[in-house]
């Protein structure tokens, strides 16, 4: 079976901060006259968990813009047991602005904690490693793995390549073995307190974050 794209769904209970209405109300008159703005949220107002730059745009043209400077990294994340990290994952993926990102394994993941922004990203899902890998390979994209193992190299010390794909295990095992053969490089990240492990969904914050600090432009919090 090849690996394909899948409609995000639409949970919209989880659109707002959680017991925090957030957005703005209905936009005063004149109205824009502009494609991009939805008459829907102009009239009765826009809640969505989107920064104000896009308040009041369609769904669809948020993806556009977004589509005209994502990142070359992409996001994968095994899914063989509904870890409730996921959602944090795509969350994250969303706010550093992932290329892609990838579901392996379970077509079915748990969304709550993604807060609706997988609505603004192109998510593929593989039902294997294996498939993960010869997509990847076709598109000339290393896989590194991220995960604290024997023989893993140190994130912070650890050139990531401009385009890659940043695979993630889940809670508890962490990556399995078949994802560890397939990966061309698999990063540690270093730890000092007792604990054996730190959750999934902030190692991939970490990870991510760290592809940023090296390869993205920044030009400030409200920077469009």
């Amino acid at each position: 079976m090849s690996s394909e794209k899948t409609a995000p769904a639409e949970p919209l209970q989880y659109d707002e901060g959680f017991g925090t209405q957030i957005g703005v109300g209905p936009h005063p008159e004149p109205w824009p006259q502009d494609d991009r703005y939805d008459p829907e949220l102009l009239a009765h107002g826009d809640r969505r968990n989107v920064v104000d730059h896009y308040r009041y745009w369609t769904r669809e043209a948020i993806v556009a813009d977004l589509d005209t400077r994502r990142h070359d990294f992409h996001v994968a994340v095994e899914n063989w047991g509904h870890d409730f990290n996921i959602g944090s994952v795509v969350r994250t993926a969303n706010a550093f602005l992932a290329k892609e990102i990838h579901i392996v394994g379970q077509r079915r993941w748990n969304r709550r904690g993604a807060m609706v922004t997988d609505r603004y990203q192109h998510v593929r899902h593989h039902p294997d490693t294996a498939d993960l890998t010869a997509w990847a390979a076709a598109e000339e994209l290393p896989i590194i793995g991220i995960d604290n193992l024997p023989g893993s190299v140190p994130l912070e010390t650890t050139e990531l390549p401009r385009r890659c794909v940043l695979l993630f295990g889940q809670e508890g095992p962490g990556l399995t073995e078949e994802a560890r053969r397939h990966a061309s490089l698999v990063c540690s990240i270093a730890q000092f307190g007792s604990t054996r492990s730190i959750n999934a969904g902030a190692a991939a914050a970490i990870a991510m974050h760290a592809w940023i600090g090296r390869h993205a432009r920044i030009e400030g919090p409200d920077a469009r």
